[in-house]
């Protein structure tokens, strides 16, 4: 049965037979604080004509629905789905619902600041929660362009994908409308909406991006916009050189959200934090304002990895997830002042999954994900960390230059599409000439830990022979997995407290 939970299989059925085109979002939140009503117009095809299929639709009631100028039957709703029958080759769906905000982030979440009792909200749809917020198609590879309205209260300022393009005065409410977004996986789609304080900026590369950044009116005396500012525009600079292409969409918000369960989410165009993360109140480490950089560029790399070219299904959450993390780490280094960030990568985010990869727990990084309830079960230091760390090996193994290469051939051939891992090892081996396909068996598809020792013999002061043994890992029993590693190996000597090579 559909819902929440959607399986691979229910996903690949409905993916099959439906193309969806368009979606016109209208979210009414200027009401009570319990619900709010949302108003779904969708354009799609249908490949069978007579075929019957359901979309996504989480909340309290339908208000109407018709399909095709026709009323639906919505007297079984179960208040997760909405059955279609008799599609045709070309559809128009209209949904009304009155849905019901989150009060743990999964949705169209609502905050009460204490300071001030106002009222903020913010979308997270990742993995499967937009359609709490509005009827969708709700899977990584049912694309579309959306354009979003919004009717909030006077004061508040209303934030989405794209940039405004009108704002209508309704007394004491006020009509948003935004303009149409590029095509777009429907968990990134995004409504930020309250009292926000801003500022706005400007970054001028391969194309002018408005910037901004908003968070709580309590909070704002406490945001350093010049050095958030700083990093965004050396992370696009950075990115679009690497990558080859342009930032994808047509503005760039960062916003700091009360409540968040995350630590941030790559909303195109619209990217949500978690307040501490982007926020210091008062004097903080080094480190934090490290891990804030690596916060904002792992972001920005989902625009181009995750937002412009989207997996087809959570199977590939690793290598999303495992790439912004490697490129975050990678811009660090190379664009920014945190010239040491690889060693806080290795000492924290690698020993994370050395961890994890040593528990009974343990899984390989690429993951069976045949549903959205083992998705959510992967949000972890193998998905994450590991991968990263799979993936710097696999630009040492095909060397820097191929990865760069082969990459931006990926961006440039699949720009708004979806894809799978084949299709970024197809880029990679053609650039480098190496068949990977052993590569991915033996690093994607087991897991454990590999233990590399040296293995040293001296003649008198000078070496005589120098080697690396390498011993399968001991969780999972039993494995007898060895890897292959490209490596340096140093040679040092302590001299008078002083190292030389």
């Amino acid at each position: 049965m559909p819902g929440n939970n959607i399986s691979r299989a229910e996903a690949a059925e409905r993916s099959s037979h439906l193309s969806i085109k368009h979606y016109e979002v209208l979210l009414d939140v200027s009401g009570g604080a319990e619900s709010f009503i949302a108003t779904t117009k969708v354009s799609f095809d249908c490949n069978k004509v007579g075929y019957e299929s359901f979309i996504d639709a989480v909340g309290k009631r339908i208000i109407s629905a018709t399909l095709n100028g026709q009323s639906v039957d919505v007297s079984n709703y179960d208040g997760e789905s909405v059955f279609l029958k008799n599609l045709q080759a070309s559809n128009e769906l209209v949904i009304e619902i009155e849905a019901i905000y989150s009060k743990c982030g999964e949705g169209l979440q609502r905050s009460v600041d204490p300071a001030d009792n106002e009222v903020y909200l913010y979308s997270q749809g990742e993995t499967a929660f937009i359609r709490n917020m509005y009827p969708c198609f709700d899977q990584p590879d049912l694309k579309a362009t959306f354009s979003f309205t919004a009717i909030a209260p006077a004061h508040w300022q209303v934030i989405s994908n794209n940039p405004v393009m009108q704002v209508s005065d309704l007394g004491d409410k006020k009509k948003w409308e935004f303009t149409t977004t590029p095509i777009m996986s429907t968990y990134i789609t995004a409504l930020v909406a309250g009292p926000y304080s801003f500022i706005h900026d400007k970054y001028e590369g391969k194309k002018s991006i408005p910037l901004g950044i908003y968070c709580r009116k309590s909070l704002f005396e406490h945001l350093d916009s010049d050095e958030i500012f700083l990093i965004t525009k050396q992370g696009f600079a950075y990115f679009e050189e690497v990558f080859g292409l342009a930032y994808p969409f047509d503005k760039y918000d960062q916003i700091a959200v009360v409540d968040f369960n995350w630590g941030a989410m790559e909303n195109a165009g619209a990217v949500t934090f978690r307040e501490d993360l982007l926020v210091f109140r008062s004097k903080v480490t080094e480190r934090m304002y490290n891990a804030r950089a690596n916060t904002i560029l792992h972001e920005m790399a989902h625009m181009w990895f995750g937002d412009m070219v989207t997996m087809k299904w959570w199977d590939d959450l690793w290598l999303n997830e495992s790439f912004a993390e490697w490129s975050s780490y990678l811009a660090l280094v190379e664009a920014t002042k945190f010239k040491n960030s690889w060693a806080g990568f290795n000492a924290e985010r690698k020993n994370w999954a050395y961890r994890q990869d040593q528990l009974s727990s343990t899984h390989p990084i690429a993951t069976d994900m045949v549903d959205i309830d083992t998705v959510k079960a992967n949000f972890d230091g193998i998905t994450y960390a590991k991968g990263a760390s799979v993936l710097h090996q696999l630009v040492a193994h095909v060397g820097r230059d191929n990865f760069i290469k082969g990459l931006q051939k990926y961006f440039a051939k699949h720009a708004f599409k979806n894809t799978v891992l084949l299709d970024l090892l197809v880029e990679l081996e053609a650039t480098s000439g190496r068949d990977l396909s052993s590569w991915v068996s033996t690093w994607l598809q087991t897991s454990g830990v590999n233990t590399l020792r040296p293995v040293i013999e001296t003649d008198g002061d000078s070496y005589k022979s120098i080697a690396i043994k390498q011993e399968a890992p001991k969780i999972p029993a039993g494995s007898t997995e060895l890897r292959p590693h490209r490596a340096a190996v140093g040679l040092f000597d302590l001299k008078d407290g002083t190292t030389t090579p």
